[in-house]
């Protein structure tokens, strides 16, 4: 399995202008995988966790749509859809970067991910450090903006009112 790269705010690599509009304190990115893929065009994929059916075939659509067309992707995957439409996504060769609401160092990766990061087509990413062990509402707002800030594009498969999802759409 490959290292964790630390990307600080001087390295080359390190999306500032992405991240500065989000982020006054720029914090590093602690990665596992291939960091050339947060050069690309990411699309990233929001859902909140109450959906309705209809929103989850249109999300599962869309997903191999994406996995077809190879366009790279970027999300939490986090709430049940989301975690669903990454299943469908890493069916294909398609560049994924997965952005964790807790520290990366320490984490077991599953197994179905280890093969998609040694091909290089995975990339986790958190900006968190050895402090924040668990996922907590705040660390997923958090992570739900670098998402946002690293993306090109932002798609909102379902947005419940007053929910996290609804607060990420308005600070974008």
């Amino acid at each position: 399995m490959a290292d964790i790269i630390v990307i600080s705010p001087e390295d080359e690599i390190y999306p500032k202008d992405r991240l500065a509009t989000y982020f006054p304190n720029l914090p590093a990115l602690h990665t596992l995988g291939n960091p050339d893929l947060l050069r690309l065009p990411l699309t990233a994929l929001f859902c909140s966790r109450k959906c309705p059916g209809d929103a989850i075939l249109k999300a599962y659509d869309l997903a191999r749509e994406l996995r077809e067309k190879e366009i790279p992707v970027i999300s939490g995957f986090h709430t049940p859809v989301e975690k669903d439409m990454l299943e469908i996504l890493l069916k294909g060769k398609d560049p994924i970067v997965i952005c964790l609401a807790r520290r990366l160092e320490g984490m077991r990766i599953p197994k179905g991910w280890s093969q998609s990061v040694q091909q290089g087509h995975l990339l986790l990413v958190s900006m968190f450090d050895q402090k924040t062990h668990r996922v907590t509402k705040e660390a997923a707002r958090q992570r739900n903006l670098l998402v946002a800030a690293l993306a090109s594009k932002c798609e909102f498969i379902h947005i419940e009112p007053g929910g996290e999802t609804e607060k990420v759409s308005k600070n974008i």
